[in-house]
């Protein structure tokens, strides 16, 4: 099968020329036909430029290029949609992951899997900061998605292309590519890979996209969960404001009767009854805008990145006929 490797990159010029290097002994030795996608997600150290270079000097390496930082799920998805080959292969831009690991997760899908994705059993990050936060969020998606896994935080993965390019991809939601695959019948594994200590500089896309994460864990699971039948979750939530409801009230005249106390000037009871049914507008409109936002996107044919130039890409291919017609 051919290959596509999608790499995101935000200012990792000094770690540019030895990943591709590394890529291009891996990708060349298994006598596949190949590309190199680069994502050029806004760097200012002169990134771009370095990737231009390698293109000028290997029609395999392709760079995408943004106009402004739009986050490294925008440069997955832009990737991905820009792939041509079977198999699509993503990972990180700054040497933490193994590219001698690709043929390893390539043979299991030539076993039949539709992803592979994988697992940093080893993981070369700082504990506190980066592991434990790992560790836990993993638990927590795995028990809240119903889908098993250790690392969904893992950027190596190979998929099917015809699969992934019917993801919808935004947010923080590249990190839940396997459980976005598994929901559209995807057989997925995953597998050990190796992991190594950042050689150059610092994260570019640290701990502040936790919130984020968590925003989207909810996106997934309500996806997962109500997505066609949205009463199933707001009937229960709107039995729970109920049942609230009708305790403040049964707690208030309680007081009334026991301790004289004014039903109708009770802090409390006003307080709970206007947080419980504002809350719940505004998890029931965030829900839904998630879903208005997925509409807009995946109808219109809408992209959340745009993108300044594409290299290495031929003049008559979708990509460059789509990408010309929204610069015109």
């Amino acid at each position: 099968m051919s290959v596509s490797v999608v790499v995101p990159i935000y200012n990792e010029i000094e770690t540019i020329p030895l990943l591709y290097s590394s890529l291009h002994q891996v990708l060349a030795g298994m006598g596949r036909d190949y590309e190199i996608l680069f994502v050029d997600d806004g760097s200012t150290d002169g990134s771009s430029s370095k990737l231009k270079e390698i293109a000028a000097t290997d029609p395999k390496a392709k760079v995408i290029e943004f106009r402004r930082n739009y986050g490294q799920t925008a440069a997955m998805h832009a990737g991905i949609q820009h792939a041509s080959k079977e198999v699509v292969i993503t990972l990180d831009g700054d040497m933490q992951n193994e590219p001698d690991d690709i043929p390893m997760m390539l043979g299991k899908i030539d076993e039949g899997y539709d992803l592979v994705h994988g697992w940093r059993k080893n993981r070369q990050d700082a504990w506190v900061n980066r592991k434990l936060p790992s560790k836990i969020a993993n638990w927590i998606i795995s028990k809240v998605t119903k889908f098993p896994i250790h690392d969904l935080g893992c950027t190596l993965k190979a998929i099917r292309r015809e699969i992934a390019v019917e993801l919808e991809l935004y947010g923080e939601m590249h990190r839940f590519i396997p459980i976005l695959a598994h929901q559209r019948g995807a057989k997925c594994v995953e597998v050990v890979t190796r992991h190594h200590a950042r050689r150059f500089g610092q994260t570019k896309y640290g701990i502040g996209r936790t919130t984020r994460v968590v925003l989207d864990l909810l996106t997934v699971a309500y996806m997962q969960q109500f997505f066609t039948s949205p009463m199933k979750l707001f009937g229960r939530m709107g039995f729970a404001c109920l049942g609230i409801a009708g305790l403040s009230v049964l707690t208030t005249v309680g007081m009334k009767l026991i301790g004289s106390v004014d039903m109708t000037g009770n802090p409390l009871l006003l307080l709970a009854v206007l947080s419980t049914i504002l809350g719940s507008q505004m998890f029931g409109m965030g829900l839904l805008g998630e879903v208005n936002a997925r509409i807009y996107y995946a109808s219109n044919g809408n992209d959340s990145y745009a993108v300044r130039s594409l290299t290495n890409f031929e003049e008559d291919s979708p990509q460059s006929i789509k990408w010309r017609k929204q610069a015109a």
